[in-house]
């Protein structure tokens, strides 16, 4: 089995150069990087951060203005005859946006570029809620019903906006499934691994990964997926309605007391933050380009502003108008990267284990360790370190296996604008499975394939190169649904307002 899987991280070893190439191209030349200023931004970040501040602009900062509006929309109560709740598809969203990227995505973001990473995080993301406004819109207005469900997101907003040509919407939903397939065994062994600590943290015994132990959670972790996969969006969404508030609850709670517990350092942790995000040397010397790359594309793939593959749950929604979905998806990243990116970046930033005398040593270890080396820093000889550990990687589990579940769907829904045949979809949701199940099985080998995790860097930076050009196709149809969303509130709704009479839905 070993050589197996040593075969194929062979077959995928140029997935990790490709991927680093198209984040910094064209930063890899040296021609581009000897321009003053420019040479430190890559096309991904001019792409992302250029897109938030023009149509932050444009909608005239409606992630400000519409913020209130949004958690009223949040927290009202409203029976759906079709979909979901505008409730469900935010947490339903949320179960894909807070997932292992918000602990292992800022600890990375923090041991390449410092804490000034930190910053940059809240800037991407403050212009990145407006993106995630704009997709969720578009997702809304273009959404298609299926018997009692919706259906839509990228691949379907995205062929009626080129040309209502079928070619595209296959290749979107291909795009999209084939980028699910390759997260996907990085989230079974993610569910595994961190079940499997848990137990070590209880029994206080270490635990061999090709024991039974493994192979019994393994099981029943594909068994229980597919119960859950196969009952349909409105199935997973009950689940992700339960199990998003008490991952994210218990996690600020968590961190917070470990915040508590430090106060003296918070003060540290700011003037590490500004001051790695602005110090002179940084901006004039060459620096700033990693710290500002690591922070956007850290946050990205955390909040997944722009990618598009957050969607699908925007789709999803019985909303009253395609506008309001938008606010609970801007919402969706202040949350993701806002509140919980901050709280890991307290916890790294604060416990100093990245400059200092054992900085080579943490920089040596792998990103889920370094986390937990840092709460053992904060919580030297004392019981609250194997609480707040047991506690964090209770709710990495369950970042990792709502990520697991929500990709299943997703692909499920996209996989609908191929075809709409139970037994098509069916195979879909076997082959996301088969998939899961091949990642628990590298953690139970003891073997992590770093080049077939690397397909998830790629897919971002892919589906993003594609999703955004497409969302400036379609703004036009947004900023009239915004205005009159602003103007009229969530009634009389309908394609003309826009000028598209050739909605399914809005009719």
């Amino acid at each position: 089995m070993q050589q197996i899987f040593e075969s194929i991280n062979k077959v995928f070893s140029f997935v990790g150069p490709l991927s680093d190439f198209l984040w910094d191209f064209p930063t890899n030349f040296e021609w581009y990087r000897n321009i003053p200023l420019l040479g430190n931004f890559s096309f991904a970040i001019i792409l992302l951060l250029g897109s938030g501040m023009y149509f932050s602009f444009r909608l005239g900062f409606l992630q400000v203005r519409g913020f209130k509006k949004g958690i009223q929309i949040m927290t009202a109560k409203r029976s759906v005859e079709t979909g979901i709740s505008p409730l469900a598809a935010f947490l339903l969203s949320s179960a894909m946006r807070v997932g292992p990227g918000n602990i292992l995505g800022v600890t990375g973001a923090i041991a390449v570029g410092g804490p000034g990473a930190i910053f940059w995080m809240w800037v991407s993301a403050f212009f990145g809620m407006s993106v995630a406004y704009m997709e969720a819109v578009l997702a809304q207005i273009f959404k298609e019903k299926k018997e009692d469900e919706f259906v839509g997101g990228l691949p379907f907003y995205g062929r009626k906006l080129l040309g209502n040509k079928v070619w595209i919407g296959v290749f979107l939903s291909i795009l999209y499934i084939l980028y699910a397939l390759c997260c996907l065994p990085a989230q079974g062994f993610n569910v595994v691994s961190s079940i499997g600590r848990m137990a070590e943290i209880v029994t206080g015994t270490t635990i061999a990964t090709d024991s039974l132990f493994y192979y019994i959670v393994g099981a029943l972790t594909i068994v229980v997926t597919a119960i859950i996969a196969f009952g349909g969006i409105k199935k997973v969404s009950k689940w992700t309605d339960k199990m998003v508030p008490v991952m994210a609850v218990l996690y600020v709670a968590t961190v917070v007391v470990l915040i508590l517990l430090n106060l003296d350092a918070v003060p540290y942790f700011f003037k590490a933050v500004f001051g790695g995000a602005f110090k002179p040397d940084a901006i004039f010397g060459g620096l700033f380009g990693t710290v500002l790359a690591q922070g956007v594309k850290r946050g990205l793939m955390s909040n997944e502003a722009g990618q598009g593959t957050i969607t699908m749950s925007a789709a999803a929604a019985d909303a009253a108008h395609p506008c309001e979905q938008g606010l609970l998806a801007s919402i969706g990243v202040f949350l993701d990267t806002i509140i919980i990116c901050t709280l890991s970046g307290f916890v790294v930033v604060m416990a100093h284990c990245w400059d200092g005398a054992n900085a080579e040593g943490w920089m040596a270890m792998d990103k889920l360790p370094k986390f937990t080396e840092s709460i053992a820093t904060l919580t030297p000889g004392t019981g609250a370190n194997a609480i707040i550990t047991f506690l964090v990687t209770m709710c990495f589990c369950l970042f990792a296996y709502t990520c697991l579940i929500g990709m299943i769907s997703f692909s499920e829904i996209a996989a609908n604008r191929i075809r709409q045949g139970k037994g098509f979809i069916n195979g879909v949701r076997i082959v996301a499975l088969i998939v899961a199940a091949f990642g628990i099985l590298c953690n139970i080998a003891g073997l992590e394939l770093g080049n077939l995790w690397a397909f998830s860097d790629l897919g971002n930076i892919l589906i993003v190169f594609f999703n955004v050009p497409i969302i400036y196709v379609g703004a036009k149809y947004v900023f009239k649904a915004t205005k009159h969303f602003e103007e009229n509130g969530d009634v009389d709704f309908t394609g003309e307002v826009i000028g598209r009479e050739d909605l399914s839905y809005w009719k």
